[in-house]
């Protein structure tokens, strides 16, 4: 099923043609977190974009290898460990569990490997040795630096020159570089801080080196996909370029695709300003998939801005869609027959969706594109099922293709609409219920006694339990066959 695609390019800014080194398999490279504090919205975008984006490179025919990273030895890291007094490799696995627990809380998909700098020291020792070997790099009392003049590429994803760079970053002056911008491949260690034997003395590696040799390791010289956020394109990506490419005397990397940054009411999610959204607010407040929604709903590389505003609104849509698969699911035929006039219309809607997802996706990867096919059938869907008409048979079998497909294609590349509708439902009811004090089953029980009060057209008393559940935030809509609820 292999389909050609298009992605933009940070390397050329260009949206291109996705053409893989090796026919029919794909490489990738993620940056993933530096363990050192929870998981927030921006790690949370990052996993999520680049899961949708490797549950899509599979559905479309292509064998993925997927490497996803773990920076575990850091200042960030040492710094954190000696403020809490804890032992820096136990602060990581704490953080490292936090985050596994918010992803696998998504529906992240784990990496095919996530490899941990600690663990590749050797590696990352043979790389700095190869770059001194070929003139790239230096010691300089028990530091190694990369010579940043001596690659003459340097600046060509950031599209800045080397004057511009001394002249406008901010960049740690030491006297023992050669230029200001030579970056640190290995740092000699300093009293109390964790450190590993290295031919330049005790130290530990930089952070740009590390990547570049668990790369090689795990996809090779040239990689086809390296994926981060905006922010790491300078200068830990133009960093990882320069190393990787002086080392091996190939291209490093065929496609960089980065994602926009979060925005909280417009402003730049940070902690200084105290607007910080951690992973375990968010799963406390909302579904996971609504969360996945919220975060495919803009285009990847557009910045995306949280408020509880924006979420609701994704969070209103997602009760609707789960709600027209309910009904959906539940649809069964009433007599034999052919597809009515209002059925041939939903036939053509379904139609479409099943041109349009995948070739949106396609397209530099449009998930806005692809997610607006995917409401506008559960729209055609919910008015058809909304009449109450009996089903023909024929009307059944297209309802059934359609419940299908939507778990086939928005269930496993975007990993929305892949639950079971009841599922779905008994979660977020229990979910919600339990912040006001109640259980499903007391609301499940109202529900029954309002509706046999209506039959027994005892509306004052009907009408009294409406207002009992109104004032719980119970959303009631009375069908035929049963009344569906849920708590806004």
């Amino acid at each position: 099923m292999e389909k050609g695609f298009k992605i933009y390019n940070t390397l050329s800014r260009k949206v291109e043609d996705f053409v893989p080194l090796n026919p029919g398999k794909v490489t990738m490279y993620v940056c993933g977190i530096t363990a050192y504090d929870s998981p927030h919205l921006g790690h949370a975008r990052s996993a999520v974009v680049f899961d949708a984006f490797y549950r899509f490179l599979k559905y479309i025919g292509y064998d993925v290898t997927y490497v996803r990273n773990i920076t575990d030895i850091d200042d960030k890291i040492i710094n954190r460990s000696n403020k809490e007094r804890i032992f820096w490799k136990d602060l990581v696995e704490k953080y490292v569990k936090e985050y596994h627990q918010a992803m696998d809380a998504l529906g992240v998909l784990r990496p095919d490997f996530e490899p941990r700098a600690s663990e590749h020291i050797n590696e990352i020792i043979e790389l700095i040795k190869k770059l001194i070997e070929k003139g790239y790099a230096y010691e300089s009392g028990g530091d190694v630096y990369f010579e940043v003049e001596k690659f003459k590429d340097y600046g060509k994803l950031s599209r800045r020159k080397l004057e511009e760079l001394r002249a406008g970053v901010r960049i740690e002056v030491s006297e023992k570089k050669r230029h200001p911008l030579d970056f640190a491949l290995w740092k000699s260690a300093k009293p109390g801080e964790p450190f590993w034997e290295s031919p330049w003395g005790k130290g530990r590696p930089g952070w740009h080196i590390e990547c570049s040799a668990m790369a090689l390791k795990y996809l090779g010289e040239t990689i086809d996909i390296h994926g981060g956020g905006m922010d790491l394109i300078f200068p830990h990506h133009e960093n990882e370029i320069a190393q990787s490419e002086a080392a091996n005397d190939k291209p490093f990397v065929r496609y960089f695709v980065h994602h926009g940054l979060i925005t909280v009411n417009g402003e730049k999610m940070s902690k200084s300003l105290g607007n910080f959204v951690t992973m375990e607010e968010l799963l406390n407040k909302f579904h996971p998939e609504v969360i996945r929604t919220f975060l495919l709903s803009v285009s990847y590389r557009s910045p995306l801005d949280y408020s509880d505003e924006n979420i609701k609104a994704v969070e209103k849509g997602m009760y609707r869609f789960y709600e027209t698969l309910y009904w959906l699911k539940k649809a069964q035929p009433a007599k034999e027959g052919l597809l009515s006039k209002r059925a041939r219309k939903l036939e053509k809607a379904f139609q479409e969706f099943e041109e349009g997802f995948v070739s949106a996706l396609c397209d530099d990867f449009n998930t806005p594109s692809a997610l607006g096919k995917l409401f506008a059938l559960e729209g055609e869907v919910y008015n058809f099922l909304s009449a109450g008409s009996p089903l023909t048979s024929e009307e059944a079998v297209l309802l059934e293709k359609i419940y299908e497909s939507i778990k086939e294609k928005a269930g496993k590349i975007l990993g929305i609409g892949g639950l079971d509708p009841e599922v779905f439902w008994e979660e977020e009811r229990t979910r919600k219920l339990k912040q006001k004090g109640k259980t499903v089953e007391e609301v499940e029980e109202l529900v029954r006694r309002r509706q046999e009060a209506r039959k027994e057209k005892n509306f004052e008393l009907a009408d009294k339990i409406r207002d009992e559940l109104t004032n719980l935030g119970i959303v009631l809509k009375d069908r035929k066959t049963e009344t569906f609820w849920y708590v806004e």
